[in-house]
């Protein structure tokens, strides 16, 4: 996937060069906070300083032997420092340099994820206040409900979009922590000021306890937060994928001159980013039971939870940046016919008029039910028979008791849909 990967970053993140050089970072930074302690001499730290290196080839050839990642990373490390090489990894357990570097390319795609969630939300208020007024039918359970306008479902969006950064700068927060501890995390040997220096050089805070490693309801959180991001996308998406049906085609994705839809049948011009976005949310979920499971470990530490990391977390920081930037372009470049949704609403003839009436029957003194039975008789001769909801209503004698015939009609008009609209954009803080 990282090969066709549109946006190199997030890859390089979870690339070997990546985390080898943040492990490598972490033991000279730990070497220099021993050195300031006064247990090992300030020159060997310099030296570690400017020789240490790694070569991920050397790690890989070396690890055929090891069959630990770890050791054979300062086996390497050790053949291009010498002497001073005694020095590294001191008092320290693997999960030290493996959490702690775990955390920053965490903490590095929550930042890139969050940079993309931004520009979502910039393209989204722009599109909202586009359609801010563009009326288009509201459906629930797929039916014809009541009016809306196409910026509001935009504006709703945009709303748990911002909710969603807000999710995602939390998680990013408590995903900043590394710990440098030894085995079992008590520091039996090692200085607190190793740690602290360690996390304070890689702008992580020190986890306040931890076993051999990090607790991992920090990172099932982080987990969450891309998840529900993918939940936002898949709702963006499902809703396009609706309106662009054939019989609906209120909206559709952009389609770039020499496209094509369909090997077989040359007419198809198919959602087909927000198919992909949809499918792509579903991993997301998937991959946040995993993270949970990964929580409950044998006593200070297994290893059960590292071979899912492993996928888990380059898969859904990778697929999450790549439908992030799916939809962005998917928003910015929507193709909306607004003539088509007033078509659309005006199909059902009327009827999205029959609370309107039904509430003008409750202001005259009707009881509710009664008045209830006598808006739906007329609602379902529209339906049944075909004529306009104005004229059934005209024609229901029981009704019309209770109206004249200009009242009815004055019922029938979209004055009041609007009228809240900028309280809500406000609200959502549109400008």
């Amino acid at each position: 996937m990282i090969a066709r990967y549109t946006r190199p970053e997030m890859g390089t993140i979870w690339s070997e060069e990546n985390k080898y050089s943040i492990w490598l970072e972490i033991e000279i930074l730990a070497c220099e906070a021993h050195a300031n302690l006064g247990l090992m001499p300030q020159e060997d730290a310099k030296i570690i300083r400017e020789k240490a290196r790694v070569d991920v080839r050397r790690i890989e050839e070396i690890e055929e032997t090891t069959k630990h990642d770890v050791i054979a990373f300062l086996t390497n490390v050790e053949e291009y420092v010498g002497e001073p090489s005694r020095y590294i990894h001191l008092g320290m357990t693997s999960s030290d340099v493996l959490d702690t570097c775990f955390s920053v390319q965490c903490k590095q795609a929550g930042e890139l994820i969050l940079k993309d969630m931004e520009e979502l939300s910039s393209v989204l208020a722009s599109r909202a206040k586009e359609f801010k007024y563009t009326i288009q039918i509201g459906r629930s359970h797929g039916m014809h409900a009541e009016p809306v306008t196409f910026g509001l479902k935009l504006a709703l969006w945009l709303d748990e979009c911002v909710r969603n950064i807000a999710r995602m700068k939390a998680a990013v927060a408590e995903i900043s922590v590394g710990k440098i501890n030894g085995a079992v995390g008590t520091f039996e040997h090692l200085s607190t000021e190793v740690e602290k220096h360690v996390c304070e050089k890689l702008g992580l805070q020190p986890a306040a306890i931890t076993t051999q490693v990090i607790s991992r309801d920090r990172y099932a959180n982080f987990m969450s937060a891309i998840a529900l991001v993918g939940s936002l996308i898949e709702k963006i998406g499902t809703e396009i994928r609706h309106l662009q049906r054939t019989e609906v085609r209120e909206a559709e994705e952009f389609f770039s001159k020499g496209q094509k839809g369909s090997s077989a049948m040359p007419h198809k011009r198919n959602p087909i980013s927000s198919e992909n976005i949809c499918g792509q949310a579903r991993l997301l979920r998937s991959n946040l039971i995993a993270a949970i499971e990964n929580n409950a470990l044998w006593h200070e530490r297994d290893i059960s939870h590292s071979s899912v990391e492993r996928v888990i977390f380059p898969d859904s920081t990778i697929s999450l940046d790549y439908i992030l930037q799916r939809t962005i372009r998917l928003i910015d470049k929507l193709v909306v016919y607004p003539e088509r949704m007033k078509e659309n609403l005006e199909s059902s003839k009327g009827l999205i008029f029959s609370q309107k009436v039904l509430l003008e029957l409750a202001k005259k003194g009707i009881k509710r039910q009664l008045a209830y039975e006598l808006v739906q008789a007329s609602a379902m001769r529209t339906i049944n028979e075909g004529n306009g909801f104005l004229q059934s209503l005209l024609d229901n004698a029981e009704l019309m008791q209770h109206f004249k015939e200009d009242e009815v009609r004055i019922l029938f008009n979209y004055d009041q849909l609007f009228k809240n609209v900028d309280f809500i954009f406000d609200r959502c803080g549109i400008k």
